[in-house]
């Protein structure tokens, strides 16, 4: 078998055989296959697609050319979640804890933010403490008794997705679908859950700009997971604005305990309960949405998730006091306010430019090596559909230098007030 000719087959738009994607999947791991001609799969998959046959077989393949986590020693059905990623997006968090009070064992997996969106790890490390970086052992026994777990990647998960996703980033070849999908499946099929609940984000901040391509994508992952027999439904959500009110690590915490105790913003929560209402399900906890939906509120008010909550953070090194005293936790020096200029409705909030406005504060990294300054970030007053008057504080900006003209500016570009807006909607639409 020669990869020219799998070059060839994909180029010309036939469907490739288990052979030739296991034959090019070995050689990527290997190394028996130049950058040059995989850079050329890559780009004829980019412009061909592939069946979704195809596209369970790549992910697959690429999810045994490593480790698979065994987490045979949980008892209970295994349910995890996945974001495509956004602004403010600390959705992950407050939902493990309400999904594990209920109790369904989560074991989840996450990652580092880069660019203008957040990455669960960083917002946890914020708490003074917390580790992410745990054995693979020790995550098995957290999950057993406290239900709840999240750290980084362990172990060689994967490892033909890094070789492969390090080459689409300099080929122009990121946002393929077929590609996109198999990544993220690779992963979490990799990491040993039951079922999984996959949220895609659309919109200004997000990955995928428009409703038809989160379409696509959420048709893909569910189609994948459906595949290999895993429980698998996605839905699509907006990212036209940031996700809650605070955008930022410390910040984002904040906000996630503040959901936890029944404090936090509407359009956060509303997200969170779908979500979650769907992992119960998937979980064998309720049989009905509407039903799994009223045991998350009840671990809000009662206090449970909370607890968990707590209790993740305590098994894994972190500070259980910043449970009630968010003191503990890294703050700016400067809370500055950005007035309204005119008076109105504020009809747009563009997701990324807030998030990069974030990053430039130092909250996010331009380069994976790039250290963070926990405590900044952007707080918002007003969501689009708010009214809001001139002079009026549209957000808070939570800066470590006194001088933030250039965020200032940034952000004033990315605001438009209007006679007349309507919110978005949170949720467009629900795939299983």
């Amino acid at each position: 078998m020669r990869m020219v000719d799998i070059i060839d087959k994909k180029r010309n738009g036939h469907e490739l055989t288990d052979e030739e994607i296991q034959f090019f999947v070995d050689g990527v791991v290997n190394g028996t296959i130049p950058d040059y001609q995989t850079s050329a799969l890559l780009m004829t998959i980019y412009f061909n697609n592939m069946t979704d046959h195809e596209r369970a077989t790549l992910t697959l393949d690429m999810m045994n050319s490593g480790d698979h986590l065994d987490l045979s020693e949980i008892p209970g059905i295994k349910v995890d979640k996945h974001s495509t990623g956004g602004v403010g997006d600390k959705v992950s968090l407050p939902l493990a804890a309400m999904v594990a009070a209920v109790g369904i064992p989560v074991p989840m997996i996450s990652g580092r933010g880069l660019g203008h969106t957040g990455g669960t790890l960083d917002k946890l490390e914020a708490i003074p403490g917390y580790q992410v970086e745990i054995s693979e052992q020790a995550f098995i026994d957290q999950v057993k008794q406290e239900k709840l777990a999240i750290i980084g990647a362990t172990g060689n998960i994967a490892p033909a997705d890094k070789k492969i996703y390090a080459l689409r980033d300099v080929t122009d070849t990121v946002d393929s679908i077929p590609l996109i999908a198999s990544s993220i499946m690779s992963k979490k099929i990799a990491s040993g859950t039951d079922a999984l609940v996959i949220d895609v984000k659309t919109g200004s901040g997000a990955f995928m700009k428009t409703l038809p391509e989160a379409e696509e994508l959420a048709h893909a992952l569910v189609e994948i997971g459906k595949g290999v027999g895993m429980k698998c439904m996605a839905l699509i959500s907006d990212m036209n604005q940031p996700l809650g009110n605070k955008v930022g690590n410390t910040l984002e915490i904040e906000e996630t305990l503040d959901v936890l105790k029944g404090n936090g913003p509407q359009d956060l929560l509303e997200l969170v309960l779908t979500l979650g209402s769907h992992m119960v399900v998937l979980g064998g906890k309720a049989k009905t949405t509407d039903k799994a939906r009223k045991l998350l509120e009840q671990t809000i008010a009662d206090g449970s998730a909370l607890d968990r909550f707590k209790a993740m953070v305590v098994a894994q090194g972190g500070d259980g006091s910043v449970i009630d005293d968010y003191s503990v936790m890294p703050h700016a020096k400067y809370q500055i306010a950005l007035p309204a200029k005119t008076s109105g409705y504020v009809a747009q909030l563009t997701a990324d430019e807030v998030g990069i406005a974030s990053m430039k504060l130092g909250g996010g990294r331009q380069k994976a090596d790039d250290a963070l300054d926990y405590g900044v970030g952007i707080e918002l007053n007003k969501k689009v559909g708010d009214r809001v008057e001139a002079g009026e504080s549209l957000l808070t900006i939570h800066a470590n230098r006194e001088d933030v003209t250039d965020i200032k500016e940034m952000l004033y570009d990315c605001i438009e007030i209007a006679d007349e807006a309507k919110p978005y909607p949170m949720i467009y639409k629900i795939i299983e």
